[in-house]
């Protein structure tokens, strides 16, 4: 009896070592491989290359799906991209802006969003957005004293007045998001306004390039896309193109459109 109990107290325990040395086994190989990888594996490069269509046909399923109309920050809608979102807020850590400028606010949850970034980023900040109509942002939002709600079009005079005033209390670098009018004029006069309050080192993305076939959206006709292109035809030497934000995360809504200042 006790020689029965025994084999079977030592049979479990000798299972139960060979189950975690298994585990750490294939732990350990995991790790080879994934080292293994990383040294000798195929490079960013080359799997963009060897995939070309699985970034657009996602990008494409998310535009077209309805997920961004869905997305909310602290519960109000942000209708972008999550990973551009992402990728903002590594902007901002890294150029340490004291003041965002956001031409389209919508319902306010993107506002917010830089909002909340940029208190973690400075003691000292401000966030301009600016919209022909401030309906959809709520009471709440609207007493948000870092975030200045400006209730006119874009491009009118006021708005790279009011740019001036801010960026003399508010010094460095500064951050401008253009997601308002898509048509191609509107976006083209919007950079047009940026040209005389933007300094060196600013950042400015265009959003929703993707539309009119890059690569949503083919029957809108000219819009942020083509206003880049015909701004960059008669200024080419205003901005830098950031590749490198532009395709981190596969996709991007601002296709073209991340640009820094010179």
């Amino acid at each position: 009896m006790v020689n029965a109990i025994w084999r079977g107290y030592t049979t479990s325990l000798l299972m139960t070592l060979m189950h975690k040395a298994i585990l750490r086994l294939n732990r350990y190989l995991a790790t080879l491989a994934m080292e293994w990888r990383m040294k000798f594996g195929k490079t960013e490069l080359q799997l963009v290359k060897e995939y070309p269509e699985a970034a657009e046909r996602y990008h494409i399923w998310y535009y077209y799906g309805d997920v961004s109309r869905k997305v909310r920050f602290l519960g109000r809608p942000a209708t972008k991209s999550v990973s551009d979102l992402w990728n903002y807020q590594e902007i901002l850590y890294d150029l340490r802006p004291n003041l965002v400028v956001e031409f389209g606010t919508q319902a306010g949850g993107s506002a917010l969003y830089f909002k909340t970034v940029m208190s973690q980023i400075s003691q000292s900040f401000r966030v301009l957005t600016v919209d022909v109509d401030h309906s959809l942002v709520d009471a709440d939002l609207r007493r948000e004293r870092s975030i200045e709600f400006m209730t006119c079009s874009s491009t009118e005079p006021q708005v790279a007045q009011r740019i001036i005033e801010l960026r003399r209390q508010y010094a460095g670098p500064a951050f401008f998001i253009l997601d308002s009018d898509h048509r191609v004029h509107h976006v083209f006069a919007e950079l047009q306004l940026l040209r005389d309050v933007t300094r060196p080192g600013d950042y400015v993305i265009v959003e929703d390039s993707n539309i009119n076939g890059h690569p949503v959206v083919p029957e809108w006709g000219p819009g942020p896309y083509e206003a880049v292109q015909q701004y960059f035809a008669q200024h080419p030497d205003d901005y830098m193109r950031d590749e490198a934000r532009e395709r981190k995360f596969g996709f991007t809504f601002a296709p073209g459109g991340f640009l820094i200042r010179r």
